[in-house]
């Protein structure tokens, strides 16, 4: 990187850019080499203009005549270091004498730049910034956190953790349920977060800071508790989660900050790779331009390769000039850019550097051998390696060469240690470079591969590729991972992505393809807490918490056929029937789309429900199936296909199988309970209805008997109804002020038996008992009331030959 140097000037046009006038040979302007120039025009007095100027000499300055001629106004190192990385200026909207200038900080000026105050933001690192035309108080910034907006010009600022900005360098995974993802954010802590919660969204509280810095390379053991993380120049550490204990193991703990690489004992890349043998817990790499080991969790380190770089002395020496030094690590050249130890061969280590070398072992660093692609392009940044889990030998590789100008993509496969490379990037446009490629350890042949512009996917070991956006937004995607048959994105500028199910991937085939229709078999599903909610701007995308069944259309299905998925046990028992026709709201499914997912909440059928009744605290879902194996049927017209699926338990739960059959069979008598005390209750409405209606029709004097036969039917249903639901509830609270009968009480039992994952408790089989009971002995008393008195009015309306239409009595 240079900073500044020939062609750095000023030049202005007033006819449109057809003519260009120099302004940086005026007189006031810094003498010398220039650099970048930061520039600005006040919109209320065009004859006034600010230059933020990198150069020896350099400081903001301003023209108050179009730039005839210049002053300097302030040198203040704060508004201008690392020059190539800021130097952001701008006049404000409404005040000609006010400017705004981004650096670290963010700064003001109200006397045309002589004095500068320093404003807190919630972030550092400001890169752009957008001031209303209307109202100058009105202000966007952007920054390394992602933007915020203040409306009273600058003193306060709404948040940006409410925006999913987060440019991931790397993602990593580990075998915690469920398990977490881990990534350095730019200019952010490096972090861990849950990839699926037990609420409705992913939240800040799924997440916590880990090990490492904002260009983090993470690993984690298979404890899932400590974790190691690096950062730039050579940073490494150690964190404990169970303790919070934090160590610090840098190879050399030296920290190289304003050097040159050409100081460095050991060259470290800002993102430099770390990783733990799939062999060996106790074994963790790191890579300079050397491949380190350590035995002992970072206590000591071996070198256990050469260096694996050109080591072009020409490329080791200390960044920027003539102007300015820039050395962060970034711009650290001739390092291991990535590296891999094969999961399925051990010993087998493959390493890749930004300068275009591979380089392969195959007994754990003794001896290593470089096996570049004889026809790939020098200067070649590795980027990303990852191993085939099919072939003994093979792997492969996504490097860049966009830093030389050149973004084709490059993309290549082994399959006989290195000894020969094909490139594989038929499909990927040729301005759009690669980032990373992953195999699918399920599905012989399939990559996937992430680009400067989204990602693609290849179903024949990448001979072809075609794109596999989706609705991932079209940002750099900057590394993938595969855990449990999801397929993770780090990306820089919307943070992490997911594809929560590839068996569908796994199971695609012409054949599929080529069917009318198809269901494809799910994926083991977990029984656990959590859920899917509606897509919010501000939270993450849980996963969703059911049985998730893919099914597969050839073409839409027309309104006149009969298409239904239908889930079943493992006796063969419907659980539930879903269709367009369905009486039940929960149970409709139409077809959409060609591929659709419909994710089955595991859940049985709800007990009846009545409208218009008010609870306190009642469960008026069905029960969600317990474990075990299940099947669906997907149904068009005459022909049907079906699959079978498991449900397995959350393996954080200490409940037996048998502890869960009986909470579910609880749970189901109390469904069931409640179904029939409901029924009771709309029965008993409907014969106080049909009562009324033919009392109504008969004159009391006259029909004597009968009327009072239905009063006194109507009082004993009254009694049976108030006893089964209060009738006086009729708002949300008013339960507070009339206790609640019986079905709010089995209601609640059932919900109070479905907290968690656990057999019920003694005294919940003992007020079932007793709810039980007492419902018992009040539709007893009904059907009674129905075999007995209701059958005797019924017989005595008919003895009576009441009209079935009669006019009202007139009054005389």
């Amino acid at each position: 990187m240079s900073s500044g140097g020939e062609g750095s000037a000023l030049y202005k046009s007033k006819d449109g850019g057809d003519t260009w006038e120099l302004l940086s040979d005026k007189e006031g302007f810094p003498k010398g080499i220039l650099g970048i120039i930061g520039v600005t025009v006040s919109p209320l007095n065009s004859h006034r203009v600010w230059a933020l100027v990198e150069s020896e000499k350099g400081g903001l300055f301003r023209s108050d005549n179009g730039g005839t001629t210049w002053k300097l106004m302030t040198d203040d190192r704060s508004l201008r270091q690392r020059a190539w990385y800021y130097s952001r200026i701008y006049a404000d909207t409404e005040d000609e004498d006010k400017i705004h200038v981004l650096n670290v900080r963010y700064h003001q000026s109200i006397d045309g730049g002589k004095t500068f105050k320093k404003y807190a933001t919630p972030h550092g690192d400001h890169h752009d910034l957008w001031i209303a035309p209307e109202d100058a108080n009105r202000i966007i910034i952007g920054d390394d956190g992602g933007a915020q907006v203040s409306y009273d010009g600058g003193s306060n600022w709404s948040v940006y953790t409410n925006q999913p900005t987060a440019q991931f360098y790397r993602v990593t995974t580990d075998n915690h349920f469920p398990y977490r993802i881990y990534g350095g954010q730019q200019d952010n802590s490096a972090i861990r977060i849950l990839h699926r919660s037990s609420g409705r969204y992913i939240t800040e509280d799924d997440w916590e800071s880990t090990a490492g810095g904002e260009s983090a390379h993470i690993a984690v053991e298979s404890n899932n508790e400590v974790v190691y993380g690096s950062s730039y120049l050579g940073f490494l550490m150690r964190i404990d989660h169970r303790s919070e204990e934090v160590r610090n193991i840098n190879v050399w703990p030296w920290t190289p900050v304003g050097h040159g690489v050409e100081d460095m004992k050991y060259r470290f890349q800002w993102n430099f790779p770390v990783f733990i043998s799939p062999h060996d817990d106790n074994k963790l790499y790191v890579a300079s331009n050397h491949l380190h080991v350590s035995n002992n969790g970072g206590e000591s380190w071996e070198v256990i390769s050469p260096d694996l770089t050109r080591n072009d002395s020409a490329k080791l020496v200390s960044s920027g000039g003539p102007i300015t030094q820039d050395n962060t690590g970034v711009e650290y050249y001739c390092t291991i850019f990535a590296a891999a130890e094969s999961p399925y061969e051990k010993d087998l280590i493959w390493s890749g550097s930004d300068d275009g070398l591979i380089y392969v072992t195959k007994n754990g660093g003794t001896d290593w051998e470089d096996v570049t692609p004889k026809d790939m392009p020098e200067w070649m940044m590795i980027n990303s390696i990852d191993i085939d889990p099919f072939n003994k030998g093979g792997a492969y590789f996504a490097g860049t060469k966009y830093k030389s100008g050149d973004d084709h993509p490059y993309l290549y496969k082994t399959t006989n240690y290195g000894k020969s490379w094909t490139q594989i990037t038929s499909g990927i446009p040729d301005d759009n470079f690669t980032r990373v490629v992953r195999a699918d350890p399920n599905k012989k042949g399939l990559l996937y591969a992430g680009t400067e512009r989204g990602m693609y996917i290849s179903f024949n070991d990448g001979n072809t590729w075609v794109p596999f956006q989706l609705n991932l937004p079209m940002v750099p995607v900057t590394d993938l991972v595969i855990k449990d048959n999801n397929l993770i994105a780090a990306t820089q500028g919307r943070s992490f992505w997911i594809i929560d199910d590839l068996t569908v991937l796994h199971q695609l085939t012409d054949e599929i393809a080529n069917s009318e229709f198809y269901l494809y078999t799910p994926k083991t599903s977990y029984l656990m807490d959590g859920g899917h909610a509606a897509i919010s701007l501000t939270k993450g995308e849980n996963h969703p918490n059911g049985v998730m069944l893919y099914t597969y259309f050839k073409e839409k299905p027309d309104s006149s056929q009969k298409v239904s998925l239908t889930i079943r046990d493992a006796d063969g028992n419907t659980i539930r029937l879903f269709s367009k026709d369905a009486k039940e709201k929960k149970d409709k499914w139409t077809v959409k789309d060609s591929t659709r997912l419909f994710v089955w909440d595991m859940r049985y059928p709800d007990p009846l429900k009545i409208k218009g009744m008010y609870f306190f605290w009642v469960m008026q879902n069905g029960p969600t199936a317990i474990p075990g194996e299940y099947e669906a049927i997907l149904k068009v017209d005459d022909d049907s296909i079906s699959t079978k699926f498991e449900i397995i338990i959350d393996p954080r739960v200490q409940a037996t199988q048998e502890d869960l059959q009986a909470q579910f069979d609880l749970l189901i008598e109390t469904r069931d309970k409640l179904t029939v005390v409901h029924e009771t209750i709309n029965d008993i409405r409907s014969v106080r209805k049909q009562i009324k209606e033919v009392n109504l029709k008969m004159d009391e004097e006259e029909f004597e008997t009968i009327v009072k036969t239905g009063k006194s039917i109507d009082s004993v249903m009254t009694v049976i109804e108030n006893e089964f639901y209060q009738t006086k509830n009729k708002s949300e609270q008013d339960m507070l002020n009339y206790p609640i009968k019986l079905n709010n009480k089995l209601g609640h039992l059932s919900a109070l038996a479905n907290m968690g994952y656990n057999r019920p408790t003694d005294q919940m089989y003992a007020l079932k008992d007793e709810v039980f009971n007492e419902i018992d002995a009040y539709l007893k008393q009904w059907n009674t009331l129905v075999k007995n008195e209701i059958s005797e009015f019924n017989q005595m309306v008919k003895d009576a030959n009441i009209d079935a239409v009669s006019l009202p009595k007139k009054k005389k």
